[in-house]
């Protein structure tokens, strides 16, 4: 069984956390996962290597956008009922606010969810919720009901 498989039988922190090990660019990144409840938190930690800019410093905004795709795609599989990953069909990123030296947080919403195609729609923040740093809303194919890629 693999790490989606499991998570879609258990919808617990730890199959969540197998997911993420299982995505190389999100161990690159330090992404982790909290469920805070029922909501799923996505949490970028902080290192040296997503500085951009070292004069102030910020988060590199690639990095954002990469955290934000992310949190896209595993909150979509964490609604859905689906055995892959949903694949990104495009994604528009409004950068807010300068991303510091800091944890950057991040919630999704499921704005439409079709049997081919999802749109989804994420903000991320640092330390307070109501001033986010980014936002971002993508669409995503799905598999049809003969599991088939659309």
């Amino acid at each position: 069984m693999d790490a989606l498989q499991s998570l879609r039988s258990s919808r617990d922190e730890k199959h969540l956390k197998a997911l993420l090990q299982s995505i190389p660019y999100a161990q690159f990144l330090h992404i982790d996962a909290e469920l805070r409840g029922d909501e799923l938190t996505m949490i970028l930690r902080y290192h040296d290597a997503l500085v951009g800019n070292i004069m102030l410093p910020a988060i590199h905004g690639g990095a954002i956008g990469a955290f934000l795709e992310t949190a896209m795609m595993i909150h979509l599989a964490w609604v859905s009922d689906t055995d892959h990953l949903p694949r990104p069909i495009d994604i528009n990123i409004d950068y807010l606010r300068s991303g510091r030296a800091l944890d950057t947080y991040a919630r999704g919403t499921v704005t439409k969810h079709g049997r081919r195609v999802a749109n989804v729609r994420v903000e991320a923040w640092q330390e307070h919720r109501d001033k986010p740093i980014a936002a971002a809303h993508g669409h995503f194919r799905m598999k049809d009901e003969q599991g088939d890629t659309v």
